[in-house]
């Protein structure tokens, strides 16, 4: 239960997810590491077992074949010891390299690599013996003693096992040639550690699927949460409202803007009001470029009447066109032939014009407004 009462039902959205992660909050399974690595150390010492058992028989040979007078003095020791180190070293690198990677490549199979700063800042709170009391007494504490108690009680039936197949080879090594009987030995060593290290496989299986359910139940979050969440991400619907109103403010900004280049605009008279314009090399009909009702169709007819642009009452015509034609967007078929009628009305207008001769009467439409 939560704080405010309500039950944690809901799975961890995305943006919890990641400040979980910021915080190095991500699943992991300490026994898949280890299985990992134990593993990958296993398998490459029983493919590698015979060839590192005889180098390192050679540098035993060679280490302590040591003559009198090296022995004796310090300045002749101390290199070659180093030398038989840096050779001991070169040895196991396989082996060394072989963990490495198990290391690296574990956590991708559960979380993924995550550095994070905050996880390394020291929080004090979990310096607190009480609370690291509390830790040890809680149902976390009894499962992880109950996967510890499973892991040595798997570990060591395993081992008993093992034990008892293979004491007659173990017992048998005492009559074999000493270069035999340690690659036999380097050889038995590899195959027990490996069969070992299966076990923990069996332990990891168990427990990469419990801490994947365990984390996702950790960042499960109440509906209040994801309510407030979705409020912080998207804004509350008072301040969406405003920035739809701001939007509509900017679009209506550049509708306007475009008034001045309409060819006609179209009136109810007074309810509706929409602009067109066309260019026979551009479009084939006609495109509304403004359309408003009341206060924003006055303002489309102040606008077209300072700027010269030809007012024509065609209350149905508007209507529709309104309606049924979005901004920038060309006028459908349908009202091709009414529209051509006030194109050719506006023409003839600003023919008269240019010739100082009375305007001609405007056009009766027969249109039924279908829209």
């Amino acid at each position: 239960m939560s704080e405010t009462g309500q039950e944690k039902t809901e799975q961890a959205t995305p943006k919890r997810l990641e400040e979980a992660r910021k915080k190095g909050q991500v699943p992991r399974s300490p026994d898949l590491s280890i299985a990992a690595v134990c593993i990958s150390a296993a398998v490459a010492i029983y493919a590698l077992g015979h060839m590192v058992s005889g180098q390192f028989a050679d540098l035993m040979r060679s280490s302590l074949s040591i003559a009198p007078e090296t022995a004796m003095n310090t300045d002749r020791l101390w290199p070659q010891l180093m030398s038989a180190g840096a050779r001991s070293m070169w040895i196991i690198l396989p082996v060394l390299g072989a963990t490495f990677v198990a290391a690296l490549a574990a956590p991708l199979a559960i979380g993924g690599w995550n550095l994070s700063g905050q996880a390394l800042v020291p929080q004090f709170s979990r310096m607190n013996p009480i609370t690291g009391i509390g830790r040890m007494f809680s149902m976390r504490g009894l499962i992880e003693l109950v996967k510890g108690i499973s892991k040595v009680f798997v570990v060591g039936i395993i081992a008993w096992v093992l034990l008892k197949l293979l004491t007659p080879q173990l017992m048998g090594l005492s009559s074999e040639p000493v270069g035999n009987a340690i690659g036999h030995a380097a050889s038995l060593a590899s195959y027990s550690l490996l069969i070992l290290c299966m076990g923990l496989a069996i332990i990891a299986a168990i427990d990469v699927p419990y801490q994947l359910w365990n984390y996702a139940k950790e960042l499960k979050m109440t509906r209040q949460e994801v309510r407030e969440e979705y409020k912080e991400s998207e804004g509350s619907p008072e301040t969406r409202g405003r920035i739809r109103e701001v939007q509509r403010a900017l679009a209506q900004g550049r509708m306007m803007q475009e008034v001045p280049t309409a060819d006609v605009v179209v009136t109810n008279p007074t309810h509706y009001a929409v602009a067109l314009r066309y260019d026979e090399k551009k479009n084939r009909a006609p495109i509304v470029v403004a359309k408003g009702v009341e206060l924003i169709a006055l303002k489309i007819r102040e606008i077209a009447t300072e700027h010269g642009v030809p007012i024509l009452e065609a209350p149905p015509l508007a209507r529709a066109l309104h309606k049924s034609v979005e901004l920038n967007r060309e006028v459908p078929a349908a009202l091709y032939i009414t529209v051509a009628q006030v194109l050719t009305y506006v023409y003839q207008l600003k023919s008269a014009r240019e010739r100082g001769v009375a305007p001609p009467p405007p056009p009766a439409f027969s249109f039924e407004d279908k829209h």
